[in-house]
């Protein structure tokens, strides 16, 4: 589901664009992530081990921390929010919001529809760097946005309507390029 305002010819520059990108699936990770918990939670309270204290604490520890990761790994990645304001684009991951990045689009040089992004294209799901190929936030499979940046590296993120939020920020360049003094 997404919210989207796009700019009207009256007020281009106050107009705010928000989309959104959720992946269910992952919520079975988040789901494997508690049980992987909930068995080191189990072991500790109620183990009858004879090998050591050693063993045990092992595998408890072992346990609840591959639990925590899954749990904050599939979390902050079930879902995405996008918002293109007048200044910035900001992306902010999760229930959370955690991790997030904001970028200035003067910062930005140019915006592109990919119609499909996939998790294998990045190396997985998550908030991913490639050295060839920048940084995105990849929650699912699907079209995205890339920009540009001005220092010559690409952000990409998975969003619905992807092609709304390039119009968007395209619109806002064209403002902020009719804006700026022209270099002598």
């Amino acid at each position: 589901m997404r919210d989207q305002s796009a700019p009207t010819e009256n007020a281009p520059e106050t107009a705010v664009w928000t989309g959104r990108a959720t992946n269910r699936g992952q919520w079975l990770l988040a789901a494997a992530g508690a049980a992987c918990m909930a068995l080191g939670v189990e072991l500790a309270v109620d183990s009858e081990w004879t090998s050591g204290l050693a063993p045990l604490l092992m595998s408890v520890i072992g346990c609840v921390a591959a639990g925590l990761l899954m749990l904050y790994g599939t979390l902050a990645f079930v879902h995405v929010a996008v918002k293109v304001d007048r200044d910035v684009l900001e992306v902010r991951c999760g229930h959370i919001g955690l991790p997030r990045r904001s970028i200035p689009l003067d910062h930005v040089v140019g915006a592109e529809f990919a119609p499909r992004v996939t998790p294998r294209q990045w190396g997985g799901w998550g908030y991913r760097w490639r050295p060839e190929k920048g940084t995105a936030v990849v929650v699912r499979r699907g079209e995205g946005l890339v920009l540009t940046l001005g220092d010559g590296r690409s952000f990409t993120v998975t969003v619905d309507d992807a092609e709304a939020a390039v119009r968007v920020i395209r619109d806002r360049l064209r403002l902020l390029a009719a804006g700026k003094p022209a270099k002598a």
